[in-house]
């Protein structure tokens, strides 16, 4: 569970805020009238989402590039014709 500060006990207690992230494996959540505007997480949490970009990008380019051999092999059609078909949709 993440601990909740305004924008101002934020800054009044930066250090505060350090510390429970750093030493006690607490989240931040900064909020602005209200509403959360940013989170202050340890490296440990930096580091892990950081892995978990970098798969979904891999993921991302090995669709990609499967998409482009299935282009090769069965091939494409001009632009023009697939919004034709498209719009001949029921």
């Amino acid at each position: 569970m993440a601990v909740r500060m305004t924008v101002q006990e934020a800054r009044d207690g930066l250090a505060d805020a350090l510390n429970r992230v750093a030493y006690g494996q607490e989240r931040v959540v900064v909020e602005r009238r209200g509403k959360p505007v940013a989170a202050i997480v340890s490296l440990y949490d930096l580091k892990y989402l950081e892995e978990l970009e970098a798969r979904e990008d891999a993921e991302d380019i090995a669709d990609h590039i499967a998409a482009m051999e299935e282009a090769r092999e069965k091939g494409t059609i001009p632009l023009e014709e697939f919004i034709r078909l498209q719009d001949a949709k029921p």
